[in-house]
């Protein structure tokens, strides 16, 4: 049992980090500008739901498309954690991740799936932390990858929902330093995935 509560808040910090709900609130609010609240209601509720069932997909058949596509867990994990590093590296620098670069969006509804379900909530990184906690795992693990997911797609929702308040509240600094503070969190997952994918190609202890 304490194994499972170390491996339930192992996953939520781990999809902390790299969704970061806080510092994805100014992206919401750039998009969303202009609307009624009601489509903004709409435009968060879809879009959480739509990267929900994009990561549980991958979550459900990673076995499959490792095995479809010839994928070892030695190199998912060396080249998922060089891809994961990237992304919380960027997020040190303060510089945009390219897998949540937005250029000029139209404001429309469509924009629930494009970008913000994906790449912003379930782009690369969010996949790849998903399988990696998914790969070899029993399905009591799969499930609680599933249902921390889930937790964190209604978290994401609340903070969309409340996004202006939260901004006014918070301020753009304090989310600036939660994002520096998170991508450091992203660096060293991804340098442990790729030490533990080294670890297994070369089968050391």
């Amino acid at each position: 049992m304490e194994n499972l509560l170390t491996f339930s808040i192992t996953v939520f910090t781990g999809f902390f980090a790299i969704m970061n709900p806080l510092a994805n609130v100014p992206i919401f609010l750039s998009l969303v500008q202009g609307s009624d609240n009601e489509t903004q209601k709409r435009i968060a509720r879809k879009s959480t739901i739509a990267a929900f069932l994009i990561v549980v997909s991958f979550v459900v058949l990673g076995k499959f498309i490792f095995e479809l596509f010839g994928i070892t867990i030695p190199a998912f994990k060396i080249t998922g954690g060089i891809l994961i590093f990237h992304v919380g590296f960027e997020m040190l620098q303060s510089k945009k991740s390219s897998v949540k670069h937005l250029t000029n969006p139209n404001i429309d509804e469509n924009i629930a799936i494009s970008p913000l379900a994906i790449p912003i909530l379930a782009g690369p990184g969010t996949i790849v932390t998903a399988m990696n906690y998914a790969t070899n795992s029993e399905f009591i693990h799969i499930a609680i990858i599933i249902v921390v997911f889930a937790t964190m797609c209604l978290l994401t929702y609340f903070f969309f929902l409340i996004s202006d308040k939260l901004v006014k509240i918070v301020g753009n600094n304090v989310i600036s330093v939660i994002g520096k503070i998170m991508g450091l969190i992203i660096a060293i997952i991804g340098a442990n995935m790729i030490i533990e994918g080294i670890k297994i190609a070369f089968s050391l202890s």
